[in-house]
C-alpha cells in the first residue's frame, strides 16, 4: 500500500505497463494542491504536457484556467490529474489496455488526494471512473455520489476548441461544480 506521494513516484517513474511509455518525454502525474478537497481528471497529457510533466499547461489548459479565472477557482487550491500518466500518440484516446495500466495510479492518487468533489473532464474520464454504463451526454453538468465523494462530469477542455458551442455548457458546469465547492 503506498502511503506518500513521493512512493507512488518511486513506483511510477520507471513504469512500463503499457506500449505509451516508449515515447514519453515525461510521466505526467499531477499538479496542485495534494490535500485539495476539489480534483479535476481528464483523460491524458498532450505535447506540452509530455514536455513539461505537468497536466494541462497546454491550449485546453490554458482555456481551463481561463474559466477558473473567471468562475475564482484558485488552481493551486486543485488537483488536477489524469487517467493514464504518459502521452497516447497523435493525442489519440488511451486505449483500454492503458487505462487499465495506470488506474492503480490514479486510484492511489484519489486515495491519497481524499477530495469530497472530483470534476471528470470527458467522456473517457468519465467511463474509467464511473464505468461504461455512463455517458458523457447522460450525466453532463449532474452530481452522482459514490463512496463519499461527489462527481460532477463536463466536456474535456480540448473538446471546447474544437467545438465553440461547448464553451457554454463546460461554464455552466463549472459554476456548478463551485456551487458545491463553496458548500465545503
Amino acid at each position: 500500500m503506498i502511503e506518500s506521494f513521493e512512493e507512488l513516484e518511486e513506483q511510477i517513474k520507471d513504469c512500463h505497463k503499457c506500449k505509451l511509455c516508449n515515447n514519453r518525454n515525461n510521466i505526467v502525474l499531477g499538479d496542485g494542491d495534494k490535500n485539495a478537497k476539489v480534483m479535476f481528471i481528464g483523460e491524458g497529457p498532450g505535447a506540452d504536457e509530455d514536455i513539461q510533466g505537468i497536466p494541462f499547461v497546454g491550449k485546453a489548459g490554458k482555456l481551463m484556467n481561463q474559466a477558473f479565472k473567471g468562475i475564482g477557482i484558485k488552481r493551486e487550491e486543485i488537483y488536477i490529474a489524469n487517467i493514464v500518466k504518459c502521452r497516447p500518440p497523435m493525442n489519440r484516446n488511451p486505449e483500454q489496455d492503458e487505462v487499465d495500466a495506470c488506474l492503480d495510479y490514479l486510484r492511489t492518487q484519489v486515495l491519497l488526494v481524499k477530495p469530497k468533489i472530483i470534476v471528470l473532464l470527458g467522456s473517457v474520464a468519465v467511463k474509467a471512473i464511473l464505468g461504461k454504463e455512463y455517458s458523457i451526454t447522460k450525466i453532463r453538468g449532474k452530481w452522482i455520489e459514490k463512496k463519499d465523494i461527489k462527481y460532477i462530469a463536463t466536456f474535456h477542455p480540448a473538446a471546447l476548441l474544437r467545438d465553440e458551442a461547448k464553451k457554454i455548457v463546460f461554464w455552466k458546469d463549472l459554476k456548478e461544480a463551485k456551487r458545491e465547492i463553496e458548500k465545503l
